[in-house]
C-alpha cells in the first residue's frame, strides 16, 4: 500500500508554476527523500501533503486520505517538523497560529 501518492500534482503562484505536474508513490516501509535544488518546489510539495496549502490541480494522499478532501484525518496521520524555526517568518502571527491549530485540530 502506498502511504504517499502523488498524481499530476500542480502548483501556481499567479505566474510561476512552483510544481509541474509530478507523481509519485512511496510504499509503507519505504525511506524517501525529496532532493531538489533552491526552487524546486520541494517544500511547496510538503506544504500540500501536510495540508498547509492546496494544489491549483492533481491529487494528493497520505495513508489513502485526500489531503483537499480529507484534511483532518491527514492531519491525524502525520508528524510535521520544520527544519529551521517553528514559526514561519513570512506570515503574521495570527497566520502561523492558525496553521498550527488546524495541524493539532485546535478549534
Amino acid at each position: 500500500m502506498a502511504i504517499i501518492e502523488i498524481k499530476s500534482l500542480v502548483k501556481e503562484f499567479k505566474t510561476l508554476k512552483a510544481i509541474d505536474s509530478i507523481s509519485l508513490e512511496v510504499k509503507s516501509g519505504e525511506i524517501f527523500g525529496l532532493l531538489g535544488p533552491n526552487g524546486a518546489g520541494k517544500t511547496t510539495t510538503v506544504k500540500i501533503l501536510t495540508t498547509l496549502l492546496p494544489p491549483t490541480s492533481g491529487e494528493a494522499f497520505v495513508d489513502g486520505f485526500n489531503v483537499v478532501h480529507e484534511a483532518s484525518k491527514v492531519r491525524r496521520v502525520i508528524g510535521y517538523v520544520p527544519q529551521a524555526l517553528s514559526a514561519d517568518g513570512t506570515l503574521t502571527g495570527y497566520e502561523n497560529l492558525l496553521i498550527f491549530a488546524k495541524l493539532y485540530d485546535i478549534p
